[in-house]
């Protein structure tokens, strides 16, 4: 647990979030929460996160995201010394999408 974030209301924007249930839903509240280029940099750190996990060198990442080499290598540093986020939802995405086959 990275201890630099975590606090009552960092607690409580999480907790908000686990509330959400639709994709949709998602959109509202993120749109309400947050800048549409805080929004899109966090869809492209996950994008590129799912890349690296996919073994993408960096060209084909930059390409296809539009991500700086910059973000790439701090998306990749937490990839591999982070506290495994991305691996979470990456497993459940692909446990979620083996069930709808």
């Amino acid at each position: 647990m990275n201890s630099k974030i975590k606090d009552k209301n960092t607690d409580g924007l999480f907790e908000a979030i686990l509330c959400l249930e639709t994709v949709d839903e998602c959109y509202k509240f993120f749109e309400d929460l947050c800048t549409v280029l805080e929004i899109k940099a966090m869809a492209q750190r996950l994008q590129v996160a799912k890349m690296l996990s996919e073994h993408y060198v960096y060209n084909d990442i930059v390409n296809e995201t539009g991500a700086s080499t910059a973000t790439i290598s701090r998306v990749n540093r937490s990839l591999n010394y982070g506290c495994d986020g991305y691996n979470v939802v990456f497993s459940r995405l692909a446990d979620k999408e083996g069930k709808n086959e």
